[in-house]
């Protein structure tokens, strides 16, 4: 595994709910990164994130890794998700919520 690879695995690992985004929570630098954390934030999720734009071995490792060319990108205990619109589509029929639930990961109900 590469230097990239482990750094990916531990930050996907090291949290319940990880999201790979462009900027911060606080000032998300694209409108998909900014829908992503308005979904978790909705569902009340506590969630870590990494800022893309301020490495560019992660911004290139993270599509590798995942095998998905975009960014954010959204971990579940350990288990990609989907990017924005899948967040989406997923959050409202319900399913976000219950793959939290599924995956006894707290938020509101």
């Amino acid at each position: 595994m590469t230097d990239i690879n482990t750094r990916i695995a531990e930050k996907v690992n090291g949290s319940d709910v990880v999201l790979f985004m462009k900027g911060t929570p606080l000032f998300p630098q694209c409108g998909f990164s900014s829908r992503a954390i308005a979904i978790l934030e909705h569902l009340g999720v506590e969630y870590d994130s990494a800022d893309v734009l301020q490495d560019a071995e992660l911004r290139q490792g993270i599509k590798a890794f995942s095998d998905w060319p975009t960014i954010p990108q959204l971990y579940v205990k350990g288990e990609f998700v989907g990017g924005s619109d899948i967040m989406m589509e997923m959050f409202e029929s319900g399913e976000l919520h219950d793959l939290l639930a599924e995956k006894g990961v707290p938020h509101a109900a």
